[in-house]
């Protein structure tokens, strides 16, 4: 009898081993019949910082959660690794630049596609100290101007100064890499191109540097978007109801930071990356504070417009970025203010 009962003591504990041990890490809580988390993956355009405070509350709040999703926020090692590795199916998802995207899929077939606008204007600017001469892209003829290398920059630099009525051919193009800001504090360049107002400008004040700025599409550049959310056609076609839970709780978690800023950013805050880009809390402050109204659409967080699409395209062909116009009815989906 003792030995049976033995027995049956091992033979329970052996039984409810199995059970914890089969239970997923992505369950949503344990419960008995709940489904379990869906994961899905975004890669930032960069390492965290205020624009990516919508991410971090939709996983904070549980709105991920709430849509069944277990989401894996990630970092690029380079620029072009969320365009990369969203079209090899790395990533579901990843944030890239709206050129860059036409680019790619121009220039390389790449088959990606935009799924959600999160900047909708241009942040780089024409950047200068705020006691230059410059008031005019037209100003620049005669001075140099540090960019980071990047081609696009340089076809910014000749269309705005093009469209003010001077001459590119008299502008000196300087790359200087990603010392955008020291650049122009050392008088190194006299403005710079391919600086962020949301970034080098708040840091620069936060250094005691005022600076001024010329918005590009004020000057023959079109209203792009800054920042997108991109996948690969493959990925939308498989995981569509995934992107779609996925941009319903990230459109929360922006409504979210916009009502509430401050306590967005003490969560920006828990998740920066301390080791390779530690975040200054004044500068994340004045950074979401000009970001915001660049994120609001009144047709829905996200929303994309076909003929902002073209506009872009077509702005790309004429400064010979790109060799043929991709089709634009491939290259974006509008998911903003679906239920």
């Amino acid at each position: 009898m003792k030995k049976a009962f033995v027995w049956f003591i091992g033979l329970c504990l052996v039984i409810l081993s199995a059970c914890s041990n089969t239970t997923s890490t992505t369950d949503t809580g344990g419960e008995a019949g709940k489904e379990k988390l869906k994961d899905v993956s975004i890669m930032l355009d960069w390492y965290p910082n205020a624009v990516h405070s919508f991410l971090y509350i939709a996983k904070e709040k549980g709105y991920f959660e709430e849509e069944g999703l277990n989401v894996d926020i990630q970092f690029p090692a380079n620029p072009t690794d969320p365009i990369n590795l969203a079209a090899a199916g790395k990533i579901t998802l990843g944030i890239s630049y709206q050129p860059d995207v036409i680019i790619a899929r121009a220039n390389q077939d790449v088959k990606i596609k935009s799924i959600g606008a999160i900047v909708r204007s241009p942040l780089n600017r024409v950047i200068f100290l705020e006691d230059s001469k410059i008031q005019s892209p037209k100003d620049l003829e005669g001075k140099t101007v540090g960019f980071p290398g990047i081609p696009l920059n340089e076809s910014l630099i000749n269309s705005m100064v093009k469209a003010d009525g001077g001459n590119p051919e008299k502008v000196e193009m300087i790359d200087v890499g990603f010392e955008l800001g020291s650049s122009i504090v050392s008088k190194k360049v006299d403005a710079v191109i391919g600086a962020y107002i949301n970034h080098e400008v708040p840091v620069l004040a936060h250094e005691g540097h005022e600076t001024r700025n010329i918005n590009p599409t004020e000057y023959g550049v079109p209203n792009y978007y800054e920042l997108v959310a991109v996948t690969s056609d493959q990925t939308w076609e498989k995981e569509q109801e995934s992107i779609e839970a996925f941009w319903r709780a990230a459109t929360k978690g922006y409504e979210f930071t916009a009502e509430n800023p401050d306590e967005a950013l003490q969560i920006l805050l828990k998740n920066q990356d301390d080791s390779n880009f530690p975040l200054v809390k004044d500068v994340e402050v004045q950074s979401l504070d000009i970001l915001l109204p660049l994120m609001k659409s009144e047709e829905g967080f996200g929303s994309q417009d076909q003929q902002q699409w073209e506009e872009t395209i077509k702005w790309l062909k004429d400064a010979g970025l790109i060799e043929k116009e991709p089709i634009v009815e491939d290259i974006f989906v509008n998911m903003a203010g679906e239920e």
